[in-house]
């Protein structure tokens, strides 16, 4: 399948407006599936589930005027940071790191193969890529040390995690939260990918993580729940950055697992399973339609 060429990349336009360009959005939030499938389709490895669950809020973060950077300035110190921290999903940000200038697009063709600079799991040689991921329970522990060590040095960096809620069993997210609250780092987002889903199975059965709002509440952080999937209540909600009375900032975001390609929806056998020959033309289908509305 021919790559399509992408939406041009233009993260300021609407902070200079003030108002969200959601059709713009939604074409970048179909433009990232299909780039995503097309990379990973090509050598066969890869995690296109969790990465669909999450679309919408790395979308949301790099072309709805919400994280800071300069096009094809990985170098800029003063850029906001940004953590997958669900390891197995930080792939998704390699089309949107071609995009916006900072890494070849013909890496995208060359994923995971031997000696190329795109693996199946990110970290900091990849330009744009803040931290190493895999190993879950590490992301929010070192967002809060970019949080903490930019108030230090008076910088006006902030530093964004993505997390999966299966993610959330481990302790150091708890310990990293209590240091958070406890430093009041209001420049600190730790998004929760809530898709509800483990590589094993459901995660209210596996181990019922609750309300994870009241959770994060509890820990002293301003918590809020969306739907993950929809680029208004994600920028709306990111709105409170900054307005949270010191208080670091949690989106709960309701997500659906493999979000686009109708037999992965909701399904955890796919987390790490490649599709035959029938199934990618059945993708391919129905990426064809953007699964994204508002």
């Amino acid at each position: 399948m021919p790559r399509k060429a992408s939406t041009e990349s233009q993260s300021s336009r609407d902070a200079r407006s003030g108002v969200p360009d959601i059709e713009l959005l939604l074409e970048k939030s179909h433009w990232l599936r299909r780039e995503l499938f097309q990379m990973v389709s090509t050598t066969r490895k890869g995690h296109i589930p969790s990465c669909y669950s999450c679309n919408e809020l790395l979308v949301s973060l790099f072309y709805g005027g919400v994280l800071r950077y300069r096009k094809g300035q990985p170098e800029d110190s003063s850029r906001d940071r940004i953590i997958v921290s669900k390891g197995h999903a930080a792939m998704a940000l390699y089309p949107i790191l071609a995009d916006i200038g900072y890494i070849p697009t013909q890496e995208l063709t060359e994923f995971t193969k031997k000696d190329a600079l795109l693996r199946m799991y990110a970290d900091p040689s990849i330009p744009g890529v803040d931290a190493i991921s895999g190993s879950l329970g590490h992301g929010l522990g070192i967002a809060a040390g970019m949080a903490f060590a930019a108030r230090s040095d008076g910088r006006s960096q902030r530093a964004f995690v993505i997390l999966g809620d299966s993610e959330c069993y481990e302790g150091s997210v708890w310990e990293s939260a209590f240091f958070a609250s406890h430093q009041g780092l209001d420049n600190l987002v730790a998004i929760v990918d809530r898709n509800g889903l483990a590589i094993m199975g459901r995660t209210e059965e596996l181990m019922r993580l609750g309300s994870l709002e009241e959770k994060f509440r509890s820990f002293g952080w301003e918590a809020v729940t969306v739907d993950g999937h929809s680029h208004s209540a994600i920028l709306g909600a990111l709105g409170r950055l900054g307005q949270t009375g010191g208080k670091p900032l949690a989106l709960i975001a309701n997500t659906v697992k493999g979000k686009g390609i109708s037999y992965m929806e909701g399904r955890s056998e796919w987390h790490n399973k490649m599709p035959d020959a029938a199934q990618t033309a059945q993708a391919w289908k129905d990426l064809e339609t953007n699964c994204i509305s508002s």
